[in-house]
């Protein structure tokens, strides 16, 4: 529940400085998806961690963030790949080609997160 509650929150977001970035450079779509996941992609590291995984403190931040990087980078591939391909060879605009994909990379994004991102190892009795 609190992935849906903190993803929702920042894919709403993403969502918007997709959109910010699609009017103010007029088109560039793949520069908009860049922009807005570099953007986006570290506010959702700081929620994810604390509020959706319970991590805290500074212990293994590092391992982490390239962790959590690694799931977003199939992700923006992902985005990538597709963006185009919706907008050129299907002819949807970007804003709901965008948000077609943002479905797929969502269930992508639970699942590396949850196995990958911020795993702990169980404890030893």
């Amino acid at each position: 529940m609190r992935f849906l509650i903190i993803g929702g929150v920042n894919t709403v977001f993403a969502y918007l400085l997709f959109l910010l970035f699609e009017v103010q450079f007029g088109g560039l779509y793949l520069l908009s998806l860049g922009l807005s996941y570099l953007v986006a992609t570290l506010l959702a590291f700081v929620l994810h961690r604390r509020f959706t995984f319970g991590v805290s403190g500074r212990t293994g931040i590092v391992l982490d963030f390239v962790r959590f990087e690694s799931v977003y980078v199939v992700m923006l591939a992902i985005n990538a790949a597709a963006l185009p391909l919706l907008i050129e060879v299907v002819g949807w605009p970007s804003f709901l080609a965008q948000a077609a994909i943002v479905v797929v990379t969502t269930v992508v994004s639970f699942f590396g997160h949850k196995f990958f991102s911020f795993r702990r190892a169980a404890p030893r009795e």
